[in-house]
């Protein structure tokens, strides 16, 4: 008698009914091991280095680094990794951002269990897998202008991951100081990534820093609280 290997997967993810909740699911189908639980963005990149799984669900919205920036830094230390984003947020520059990063899937929330367990499944077996609705936007967006880099023409500038990272630490309160603790660099050089995003983005305080990372879904909406 043969035992089929179970697919080990990690699962980040930072609201906790919600990790609790697909950890369950996934656990009663059988197939699938969960070997770790991450709630931030910083944890994941840390347990996809050491656990290995051979898929990894990341959420976009997360404290402290948000999934974006995680999975760019996942499959730059491992271009094996195989990520699949399970979000709500799903805008066309999410879905082109990370496809370009070289994530394997994408899936949004409100996705079925069965779609998500195939989703594994044919990702751990090598293929990409996208919902419906996001596949057909795939489709519809490869007629769209694009720029010499093959990316779609953005409105606005794009930020460098690190400083993607210090917007989300600034949106979420930090001040300098543990910014430059967290991220292990000198104040002068948060300064100086903050000035930089603050002339491209062309938003020169913290309430409208703030208000661009929640719209742009870099950090959840119950921030806004803290800027009224």
């Amino acid at each position: 008698m043969t035992t089929t290997k179970k697919i080990t997967v990690l699962l980040a993810e930072d609201h906790a009914i919600v990790r609790q909740g697909l950890c369950a699911l996934l656990n009663a189908d059988g197939h699938f091991t969960m070997v770790g639980e991450a709630k931030t963005g910083r944890e994941a990149i840390e347990l996809a280095k050491t656990l290995k799984p051979d898929v990894i669900l990341m959420d976009i919205a997360m404290p402290v680094l948000n999934g974006l920036e995680a999975t760019k830094q996942i499959l730059t230390a491992d271009p094996s990794a195989k990520v699949i984003i399970l979000s709500a947020h799903s805008d066309d520059e999410y879905i082109e951002r990370m496809t370009a990063a070289g994530v394997a899937g994408f899936l949004e929330k409100q996705s079925s269990a069965e779609i998500l367990t195939k989703a594994i499944q044919e990702v751990a077996n090598g293929k990409t897998f996208y919902s419906p609705a996001i596949a057909k936007r795939i489709r519809n967006n490869q007629s769209k202008p694009r720029n010499r880099d093959g990316m779609l023409k953005a409105d606005g500038n794009r930020l460098t991951s690190r400083e993607a990272e210090v917007l989300q630490l600034v949106a979420e309160g930090s001040a300098n100081k543990q910014i430059a603790a967290e991220l292990n660099i000198s104040i002068k050089t948060v300064e100086k990534h903050r000035q930089h995003l603050m002339d491209k983005l062309n938003i020169h305080d913290t309430a409208g820093l703030t208000r661009y990372a929640i719209s742009s879904g870099v950090i959840e909406n119950s921030v806004q609280l803290t800027i009224v």
